[in-house]
């Protein structure tokens, strides 16, 4: 399977739903970089957040660092996390080692791995893999921000409800740091309070809904990124599409700028009081031929609902190839609030592999 990013550092992730174990092996990470653990764990914890609407189980999945880490520094050695599953056993009404249900990548994973791979709770492809990527998006998290640079996600908008949007011309840290903190990371609380309570009516109605998390990144500075295959969008996309149910990405302005003519979606630049060159708007999200110009890098990701609904739905059995029908056993009514800290993992990650090539950074 090709669960390995390399860019400069790379990330390896391994491990199924419900076998003893998953995790993650960071390579290349520069030495001597102070790891706050108890950091980690407040970032990873973010992936289930309180009065989300869910009412769901909430994962207990401690990491054990095995290797790269001595005396809470880096010791640019492979960094090894373990994280043992609490609950190996798959649940007894799944019975998915025969059946394509609709949404799921039953079909597909069977077809790619010609029926061996592990179906229990979707195996591999589950979002209890998201744990081991928000592992790597927290360590590279703190090498960051010690340089000042500092990764921050809200979620735009539940179904169709939407909160506030980032200001991607003035966004500061504390902006970034604000939204962090709460339970449930939105900007203006009142359309969390409302989103919440969508949530817990699709729940109860047996659904799922979707929505959109925006994403931003300040104090990058301009000049990391390379076209044409290796530019910054580039590399964030292809580590936000490891997250489960993301179906789209826009950076800055997105699909809004096919409605603009060109001297409306252009940014001017001019020189600041400090002698920095910026731009008085940003539809471009702070990246320019695949390059970081200065501005916030901001960014979109839209997720489709989760295909674990109630109710009883069409289905193929594999064993018997006939069309059949699958009741589902549970519900999972939005995975959009657990996915903020992932979509800032997938964002710190690119960051850092880029930032390794910038004067001075090391």
């Amino acid at each position: 399977m090709s669960s390995i990013w390399n860019n400069r550092i790379s990330i390896s992730i391994f491990g199924e739903s419900h076998g003893p174990a998953i995790g993650v092996t960071i390579d290349d990470l520069p030495p001597g970089e102070y790891i706050n653990a108890e950091e980690i764990a407040r970032f990873m914890a973010r992936r289930f957040p309180r009065n989300d609407g869910t009412d769901g189980r909430r994962e207990n999945i401690v990491p054990h660092i095995m290797s790269g880490i001595y005396n809470d520094r880096t010791t640019g050695t492979p960094l090894c996390a373990f994280l043992r599953n609490t609950d190996p056993e798959p649940p007894k009404a799944d019975n998915t080692d025969r059946l394509v249900r609709p949404g799921h990548a039953d079909y597909t994973g069977a077809v790619r791995y010609k029926g061996f791979n592990d179906v229990r709770d979707s195996g591999h492809f589950s979002e209890k893999l998201t744990a081991p990527l928000c592992f790597a998006g927290a360590v590279a998290a703190q090498i960051l921000e010690r340089r000042g640079i500092y990764t921050g996600a809200h979620i735009a908008s539940i179904h169709n409800i939407k909160d506030n949007p980032f200001d991607h011309v003035r966004l500061c840290r504390d902006h970034i740091l604000s939204v962090r903190m709460k339970d449930f990371p939105v900007i203006n609380d009142r359309k969390g309070w409302l989103m919440a309570e969508d949530i817990r009516k699709a729940g109860a109605a047996g659904e799922s809904l979707g929505g959109i998390i925006e994403c931003a990144a300040v104090n990058v500075p301009a000049g990391i990124g390379s076209p044409i295959f290796n530019g910054l969008e580039n590399n964030i996309a292809q580590l936000i599409f490891g997250i489960p149910y993301v179906s789209g990405i826009e950076f800055g302005a997105g699909f809004g700028a096919a409605k603009m003519v060109g001297s409306q979606n252009n940014d001017p630049f001019y020189v600041d009081e400090h002698g920095h060159v910026l731009t008085k708007t940003n539809n471009h999200g702070g990246i320019l031929g695949g390059i970081s110009s200065g501005m916030p890098v901001t960014l979109k990701v839209a997720f489709k609902p989760s295909p674990a609904v109630a109710g009883t739905q069409e289905a193929v059995d594999l064993y018997s190839m006939k069309d059949t029908e699958y009741k589902g056993a549970k519900c999972d009514p939005c995975a959009v609030p657990r996915s903020v800290p992932c979509v800032e993992a997938a964002v710190n990650i690119a960051l850092l592999s880029h930032m390794l090539d910038y004067p001075n950074f090391v």
